[in-house]
């Protein structure tokens, strides 16, 4: 069974930055599978029926995208040769606050959530 377990999270002042991880493991298939899927980001903001939005996506060839309202300031990376991702923000703000969880893109596998890291941004 695959696992996906996400770290890095905190608390972080308005402008900060945080870097995330996330690190996969469990199966004897888990290089195959995420070496030949894009893994992404997906936060989920606070408040009632918000869903996990995409934030950023990394292909197996190394192409990112990004969401609308974080591009120019995070980027999403892989360590090379392991199954780890990173999500690097910079200039937080108040409305990057949220759960963030990573995943294969654009569709997630329902069976491979994590817990998440929280990530607050506030005064």
């Amino acid at each position: 069974q695959v696992q996906l377990v996400e770290s890095g999270g905190g608390l972080v002042q308005p402008g900060g930055s945080l870097r995330l991880s996330c690190a996969a493991s469990g199966s004897i298939f888990t290089g195959t599978i995420f070496s030949i899927n894009d893994m992404g980001w997906y936060r989920q903001a606070p408040g009632p029926g918000k869903q996990r939005e995409l934030v950023a996506r990394i292909s197996s060839g190394g192409s990112t995208d990004y969401a609308d309202s974080v591009k120019g300031r995070f980027t999403i990376s892989r360590a090379n040769g392991r199954n780890t991702w990173y999500l690097q923000m910079n200039s937080l703000k108040p409305e990057d606050t949220g759960v963030y969880y990573c995943n294969v893109a654009p569709v997630p596998q329902s069976d491979y959530w994590g817990q998440g890291t929280q990530v607050t941004v506030s005064s």
